[in-house]
């Protein structure tokens, strides 16, 4: 019975995460949006870690963890982000956004493979900017910019334990989704404004491979957590439309409004490409009782372009992240309560985005806090738990007429486990 409720909750919740508006932020404007960490609540705690692994857990960035995964797992996470946004000479602004952020199933189909499935978002726009400025015949200018969607991501991902404490494994993912661009002009005393409205539908597929190397050192007391992973160029092709025209601004209708003619510019069909991204992390632990790692990825958007959506004042180049982050468990033995068994993690993250706007690097920092709840005792789910999260940073910076963000989110993730395959036994 629950593995049937389960099932149909994570159909409907499917539904729900595609449909959904991840993003507020301003700088989701650029490129294909604000990227989306692909981390569950437990890594996302550690600053989105993607080099530890266990047996009762996924790890969507990870593909190689799924060869330690020993019980069917359901995952599920949710979470909502308040933002205070600051810019010179206007009052602050605050705003909030919750969304679903990841559904996955994962589970063994022996002791040294496993696989997994999933849904989650890779990028989402959310934006409502508006600029006056005055023209030539001193009458004010309004532009109004508006942009919604996203792009949501499905993966299939396996996990290879050749011998003990080496693993390999490897995700092929289709991203898809809807980016829609709108620019609104109206003019001080004029009754109509115009629309200049830009629509794309992308999709392609890209892959992630990963090996760790987790032997035990320093006389079998202490392991050591090596990880590397490689997230392929990602190939998006674009179907693109705009509409443009003029509407009244008294009661919004649209008075005129054509088609335009993409395919003569060749604008009709585009690809949107992303870098390809290196990653590496080294760390050192004692199983079930504590670990601390560093992690480096790397990515080079120098020669993306979006040449439907051209932007003027934005530059990319190269991208890099550094996340250090760790847990720690007081007694997961303890026999009795579950104060003992609570896993604690904090981490810390820096990310050059690879954004520059009006010459400003777009830079991000946080500080993620969070606890692992154990939920239950018997044998079905006793590596079932509750995960909670906390992430407070900032992005951006007021400089050359931008936006510095400030925010604070919460994390809520649900990690529950079943044995699909223990053979029952009868006395």
């Amino acid at each position: 019975m629950l593995k049937r409720f389960l099932s149909a909750l994570f159909c409907v919740l499917s539904f729900a995460l595609y449909a959904q508006n991840g993003s507020i932020s301003p700088y989701s404007s650029f490129g294909i949006g604000e990227v989306r960490g692909q981390a569950t609540v437990e890594n996302q705690s550690m600053g989105g870690l993607a080099m530890f692994t266990d047996s009762i857990h996924v790890n969507f960035q990870n593909p190689a963890a799924y060869g330690n995964l020993r019980v069917t797992n359901y995952a599920i996470g949710i979470s909502s982000r308040n933002f205070t946004l600051k810019a010179n000479g206007a009052d602050n602004q605050r705003v909030a956004v919750t969304s679903l952020d990841y559904l996955s199933v994962g589970f063994p189909v022996s002791r040294k493979v496993a696989v997994g499935f999933g849904l989650q978002p890779l990028s989402s726009v959310g934006y409502n900017l508006q600029q006056e400025t005055v023209n030539m015949d001193n009458d004010t200018v309004v532009n109004a910019f508006d942009g919604a969607g996203g792009i949501s991501r499905v993966f299939l991902s396996a996990g290879y334990q050749p011998i003990p404490n080496l693993n390999v494994g490897a995700s092929v993912r289709y991203n898809f989704g809807e980016i829609t661009n709108d620019r609104i002009q109206s003019v001080q005393d004029v009754q109509f404004g115009t629309l200049d409205e830009r629509t794309s539908n992308v999709n392609g597929f890209d892959f992630n491979y990963a090996v760790t190397y987790t032997p035990m050192i320093l006389k079998n007391r202490y392991r050591l957590h090596s990880y590397m992973g490689v997230d392929t160029q990602v190939n998006l092709n674009s179907e693109n439309t705009q509409r443009i025209g003029s509407f009244s601004l008294v009661n919004g209708s649209e008075i005129e409004v054509i088609d335009v003619d993409l395919a003569a510019q060749g604008l009709a069909r585009t690809t949107v490409t992303l870098p390809t991204t290196l990653s590496v992390g080294l760390g050192l632990g004692v199983d079930k009782q504590w670990f601390g790692g560093l992690e480096i990825r790397s990515q080079d958007y120098s020669d993306f372009q979006n040449t439907f959506l051209r932007v003027e004042n934005v530059e990319y180049g190269q991208a890099s992240t550094v996340i250090l982050g760790g847990y720690y468990i007081p007694d997961y033995n303890a026999l009795s309560g579950i104060y003992n068994r609570i896993v604690y993690r904090a981490g810390v993250r820096f990310d050059k985005t690879g954004l520059s706007v009006n010459g400003e690097e777009i830079n991000n920092f946080s500080i993620s806090l969070g606890m692992g709840i154990p939920m239950g005792g018997s044998i079905t789910d006793r590596f079932s738990n509750l995960n909670l999260g906390i992430e407070f940073g900032n992005r951006g910076t007021t400089a050359a007429q931008l936006v510095k963000e400030n925010y604070f989110g919460i994390k809520i993730g649900l990690s529950l486990n079943d044995r699909w395959f223990i053979k029952r036994v009868i006395n």
